[in-house]
């Protein structure tokens, strides 16, 4: 009887886990439907290309991620173990790249993206080497970004 209990608590925490990737993912269908709503209202075509293709990409990612979960959920629970830390460092990078976009413009905000989600992905020990890859192929990657939005989708960039 001791087995069917276990047992019980392990589909619970199943459970559990799956419940909050689906409300995830259903908030994030409906701010894609959402998206895709509101551009029907841009008055220039053009400008409304990249967000109903990042609308709809959202929309299936989060779609199958539903799918997922309701045919096969995780038996993990939720975030697990792992540095907090390291996720608000990420999260609030990313928050305070949108604040300060505006006002510095979008390579610097992007170096400020980098350096803070560089800092809290890198597990191992930093070394010389390292950081001269890291930088130089994240400049790189930075200034091609910046280019393909300015020069070719005409996205103007703060």
């Amino acid at each position: 009887m001791s087995q069917d209990n276990s047992h019980n608590i392990d589909k619970k925490s199943v459970t559990g886990s799956s419940v909050g990737s689906l409300i995830v993912s259903i908030f994030f269908i409906l701010a894609g439907f959402l998206t895709l709503y509101d551009t029907r209202s841009y008055t220039d075509a053009d400008s409304s290309v990249f967000p109903q293709a990042a609308a709809i990409l959202l929309i299936i990612c989060a779609s199958v991620s539903t799918l997922q979960n309701l045919i096969r959920p995780m038996a993990d629970e939720g975030f697990g173990r792992g540095s907090w830390w390291r996720r608000l460092l990420l999260v609030s990078t990313m928050l305070l790249t949108c604040f300060v976009m505006p006002y510095i413009g979008f390579l610097l905000a992007a170096v400020i993206s980098f350096v803070g989600g560089m800092v809290a992905a890198m597990h191992d020990r930093w070394s010389l080497k390292a950081l001269i890859v890291y930088l130089g192929s994240g400049a790189l990657i930075m200034v091609v970004f910046y280019m393909l939005f300015r020069y070719v989708l005409y996205v103007p960039l703060p």
